[in-house]
């Protein structure tokens, strides 16, 4: 068995679409990316992700570790934090988080969901 790598993800040219998000608010953001690794029966996965410019509802439905490497997003939590994305960003949005998500630049991050 061997280790799965991804070399330089901030160039990934070769992504699979992965449609638009269901729950926008304005605008049309499309997704798509890399799956790295997928667990026994879907639990965690890792890759890489990406996402263009829109705004919607956004609900984290399992724990999230992000690390934002190119564009500028801000994700507004439903009781009012704000978190500024920027490259170079990490954060981590537990289970259930709720908010809304505005992409301002296309994003671009290695996650992690368990």
């Amino acid at each position: 068995m061997t280790t799965p790598t991804l070399q330089s993800p901030e160039e990934i040219t070769d992504t699979v679409d992965w449609g638009e998000i269901p729950t926008m608010i304005e605008g049309h953001s499309h997704t798509s990316g890399v799956l790295l690794h997928k667990g026994p029966e879907g639990q965690s996965e890792c890759g890489i992700w990406i996402c263009t410019p829109g705004y919607w509802d956004c609900h984290v439905t399992r724990d999230e570790f992000c690390h934002f490497l190119q564009g500028r997003a801000t994700y507004t939590r439903d009781d009012g934090e704000v978190i500024e994305i920027t490259p170079g960003t990490v954060a981590f949005f537990e289970q259930d988080w709720k908010g809304t998500c505005r992409v301002h630049e296309t994003v671009r991050k290695v996650y992690m969901i368990r």
